[in-house]
Formats: C-alpha cells, structure tokens, sequence
C-alpha cells in the first residue's frame, strides 16, 4: 500500500523512473518522440535493450538503483522480462505497448495511441495483478504448447513481425502441424484429449483482440485453460470467427477450465511460450496463479 501512495499520491516527476525500451519491437519508432519529451520533461531516464534477456538485466539494475516505477516499452515480450524481475517488489511496472500483439495492455485499456501512454504515465493509478508459473517460467499474458508455441518459435525468427506476418506465419505451419495426445490433471481428476494447441490465460486475449479466454481477470487468483481439438481447414474458419467474437468457450469440442494449478501431460518433451517467449520443456508441465504478485499503472 505504500507503493500505492507513492505512485498516487506524487507526480511521476517526484519518482525515480526508468525507461526500458525495446528498439525492434513493431511500432517503437511510432512512440519516441512523444516518449522522448515526456521523459525529459519529469527527468527520467532511458535505456535500449540489445539482446535477449537483457530487459530483465536492466530492471534488475533499476531496482537495484532505486527505481520506483519502471516502464517496460516494446510488445509482450519486454513486457514478460521487465514483468519477471519486479515481481514480487514494490516497483511499478508502467507499459507503453507498440508491439505485435500487446494481449495484456489491451485487456488492462493501456494500449492505444502515443498520447494515452503519455496520459496513464501522467495520471494512471497502480493496480495489483497476478502472475503465473508456466514450468518455473513467469508470464503475465498468456503460456502454453501446441501450435501456439510452434508459432511463437517462428514468429521470433523473423526478421520484423506484425500482424500479417503472423498470420502467413501460422497458414505455413497449419498445413503440417499434427495434434497430440494430452492428459489435464487437476487434483484426482484427469482428463485425455487430443489437443491442436492448448493455452493457459492470465488475461483474456492472445493479443489483436483474439478472446482465447473470454471472462478471464488479471485480479481473480485464477488462471484459465483453453484446449483446441484437432482443427481441418474447414473447421478453422468457425473456431477463429469465435476467436474474435469471444465466443471460444462455445465451439465444438473445445475444453476449458478455471482454476489455480493445472499439470499438463504430454506424449513427448517440446516447446513451450510464455508471453511468446520459447522454451524448451518436458513431457509434464505445470501452471500455478500468484495471485496480486506485480503492481502495473493502468488508466486512472
């Protein structure tokens, strides 16, 4: 609650701030200038991500350094690294979303235009959210394996990305890609299906308003599982025109659950995404909720 009053009750001005800032993320370029002004102007100051991982090493450093709001600029991805060092700290997280998808911040109302970035910088007010483990990985959006995360391993590749690519993307990998046999475990209960891909949501959207998790909250202590049935390129077109109606929960044989924890068995070890982020995993893999674990400024 402190952290709260700090954020609330001071102008950004008075907080010592950091801009992390993920220059090949989409749409960087697009928030800049208007970034550059407001930065000088409260007298924060910046950094430029140069690597994988290295956004997690500079919040490590802003933390160390004393740093009370630190703002994650680039899509999912600078997000899940920033997100995964504060953590647990009384750190806000502020995110000026202009990546490819940017899941989170539209369900939290953040993304939009330059302008309302600058104006929840200036006005927003901090919100707890929670987080979740995916095989000891952190992610704040969505995890999960399948074919979403041979689409993430792909996506990453690319030498620029953005909606489009995205899309031509996963048509290439479709016309290969083979479901697999899984088991959901939750508690004694334990349910076989064969699965397209299988995603587990902290928010309600992959990103572009793709509702894979119609309902889901950021504040509720529970993590929402999705799992697609084998899908045929007659059966594609109905399940993504739910997709983005937010009506998944109701196209044929698709298998959903809320809760905490879920173990996820599999046939064989393979990859997994957090927040788009690739991981190599094995045959069992668990999802745990923590619940009011990272503090994000949202819209007043």
């Amino acid at each position: 609650m402190n952290a709260d009053r700090a954020i609330s009750g001071q102008k950004i001005s008075n907080l010592k701030t950091r801009f992390i800032i993920n220059p090949r993320s989409g749409h960087a370029a697009r928030y800049l200038p208007a970034l550059t002004r407001f930065i000088q102007e409260t007298g924060g100051t910046a950094v430029h991500t140069e690597r994988p991982r290295h956004a997690y090493d500079l919040a490590v450093r802003a933390l160390a350094e004393g740093c009370a709001l630190i703002v994650a600029v680039g899509g999912d991805g600078t997000l899940n690294e920033v997100g995964s060092a504060l953590v647990g700290t009384t750190a806000t997280l502020g995110l000026v979303s202009c990546g490819s998808g940017n899941g989170l911040a539209r369900h939290l109302g953040i993304h939009g235009s330059p302008a309302h970035a600058v104006d929840i910088l200036r006005h927003g007010r901090p919100r707890l959210i929670d987080s979740g483990l995916a095989d000891g990985h952190p992610f704040f959006n969505v995890a999960g394996f399948g074919f979403e995360a041979e689409i993430a391993q792909r996506f990453n590749r690319l030498p620029r990305r953005g909606f489009y690519r995205y899309l031509t993307t996963s048509a290439q990998a479709f016309r290969r890609w083979q479901p697999e046999q899984i088991t959901i475990v939750e508690g004694n209960r334990r349910t076989p299906l064969l699965s397209f891909t299988l995603v587990v949501a902290n928010a309600d959207q992959y990103g572009n308003n793709a509702r894979i998790a119609p309902g889901a909250r950021v504040d509720d202590g529970q993590l929402d599982l999705c799992a697609l049935p084998p899908i045929s390129w007659r059966s594609a077109a109905p399940l993504i025109a739910r997709l983005f109606l937010g009506k998944i929960q109701g196209g044929k044989n698709v298998t959903t659950r809320r809760g905490p924890h879920f173990v996820i068995e599999r046939t064989s070890a393979g990859s997994l995404h957090t927040d788009g982020e690739s991981h190599d995993a094995g045959r069992r893999i668990e999802f745990t909720v923590r619940p009011a674990s990272l503090r994000v400024l949202g819209p007043a």
